[in-house]
């Protein structure tokens, strides 16, 4: 049993965890191989989560099995080749015809017992299907065409998920840091007003009300911890990790630019061209052709060369020869019109094949119309909680200044107060909420990449 090596590794906001080195999240193999350096960025979870969540390789195995299928679906263009033995020991009544006569002796009734060893080779050759091999092996290929666009979507729904997951950790590590400078204020301003209550510049319910505020700042600051405890597990389990195990995060968003920027008829485009989801509906069309070139293949004949060499005799060890060579003509005239309800209903499975595409491009163009309004209202939110900002800090700044000559009131301070940190958790809030709304529109319209960047 190989036992875990525990590093200690420093990492943002000078805190220390505990990273086991060889996690399957971290190693492979080769226990060897050295960790990597936290604190962790968007493009590396990406990495962790591409090489141990297991959705992508399930995914893949199902674009393994669509290749070996396509590869099963060439072998009837392969002649068949066949050893065949057999022994038998059998007696056989002989009907002969009348008047037939050996001189001397009565004519067999019966034929053995003996024995019947045999032994040799067959093959088979199809010249023509009326295009069955054909129709099977490109119907297989567009299958193979949906697992890879299938495993697509599972990649980028999956990076999707990284970055929605990575920057609501980092909302949440921000948020908390505000939690904690909010409780820093209210504790200051408990001890602005214990001191102006000693020297009886105020009421005892002054320094009551910041109490009570201050209990209302520590519970906001657990809150923050449990939602910062819930989002390292969300983002560990979409890296295909333990929810428990030790994480933190580089958080750094990119640049915040205008959606005005955006081409939307050009996105629209590009969401047909490169979703994955309407690639891998154009492939099942594919198949529904090939379901329907396969059942007419059914009305045609079909042209074999057979043959077959072997030896047969009564002893173990035959010595008399066998062979046989032909071709052989199957035409089903008439089958109980299986083939004209087989093709009916691969004409019929086309059609809904097609109309499922159509209904899948409005949808396609809707969640990227949808995405983009997300973005513009993100972006929006974002320049008016600067102004926001800034106007709360100034406000708190001049009611402590006008608490402590005594010209303004607690409630006015505490107000203040109240007003900045809903300033500040809404700027938190909107600053990522922009981030996550580009990585949705980008999903939206195929855009968003494997290694993170979009």
């Amino acid at each position: 049993m190989i036992k875990p090596r525990w590093q200690s590794i420093k990492i943002i906001l000078g805190v220390t965890v505990l990273l086991n080195t060889t996690s399957p999240a971290w190693s492979g193999s080769d226990q060897k191989q050295e960790s990597p350096p936290l604190p962790l960025t968007l493009k590396e979870c990406v990495r962790i989560a591409l090489e141990t969540n297991p959705l992508p390789l399930a995914a893949g195995k199902g674009v393994l099995a669509a290749q070996e299928a396509a590869a099963a679906a060439q072998a009837p263009y392969y002649p068949d080749l066949g050893l065949q033995t057999r022994y038998a020991y059998w007696q056989q009544r002989a009907f002969l015809p009348s008047g037939l006569s050996i001189p001397g002796r009565p004519l067999p009734r019966l034929i053995g017992p003996t024995d019947d060893w045999m032994a040799g080779l067959k093959a088979r050759y199809t010249l023509f299907d009326s295009g069955e091999r054909r129709a099977h092996y490109l119907t297989a290929k567009a299958r193979q065409g949906v697992a890879e666009e299938e495993k697509s979507r599972v990649i980028q729904d999956l990076v999707l998920g990284i970055h929605q997951g990575f920057y609501g950790l980092a909302a949440a590590l921000e948020t908390r840091q505000v939690a904690e400078k909010m409780l820093t204020q209210t504790k200051e301003h408990l001890r602005l007003a214990k001191e102006r209550k000693a020297v009886g510049a105020v009421p005892l319910a002054d320094v009551l009300r910041v109490q009570v505020e201050t209990a209302n700042s520590e519970l906001a600051l657990v809150r923050a911890d449990t939602l910062v405890r819930i989002s390292k597990g969300n983002l560990n389990t979409l890296m295909g990790l333990p929810p428990e195990m030790p994480l933190m995060i580089a958080a750094q968003g990119a640049g915040i630019f205008s959606p005005d920027q955006i081409n939307l008829a050009q996105a629209f485009d590009q969401a047909v061209q490169s979703r994955p989801e309407m690639k891998a509906a154009l492939k099942r069309i594919e198949v529904s052709k090939g379901g329907i070139d396969l059942a007419k293949s059914a009305y045609g004949p079909k042209l074999r060369a057979e043959g077959s060499y072997g030896r047969r005799d009564t002893d173990f060890i035959p010595r008399d020869e066998e062979w046989l060579a032909g071709i052989s003509l199957e035409w089903p005239l008439f089958t109980g019109f299986y083939r004209q309800h087989q093709l009916a209903k691969a004409r019929a499975e086309l059609s809904k094949e097609e109309a499922e595409t159509k209904q899948l491009l409005l949808k396609v163009r809707q969640e990227v119309w949808t995405a983009f309004s997300r973005l513009r209202e993100a972006y929006e939110a974002v320049q008016s909680t600067q102004a926001l900002v800034q106007d709360a800090q100034e406000s708190m700044r001049l009611a402590k200044e006008r608490y402590e000559v005594g010209a303004g009131t607690i409630t006015d301070l505490l107000d203040a107060q109240t007003a900045l940190a809903r300033a500040l958790a809404t700027k938190v809030e909107t600053e990522w909420d922009y981030h996550t709304s580009q990585a949705v529109f980008d999903r939206s319209i195929g855009r968003i990449k494997e290694d993170g960047r979009s």
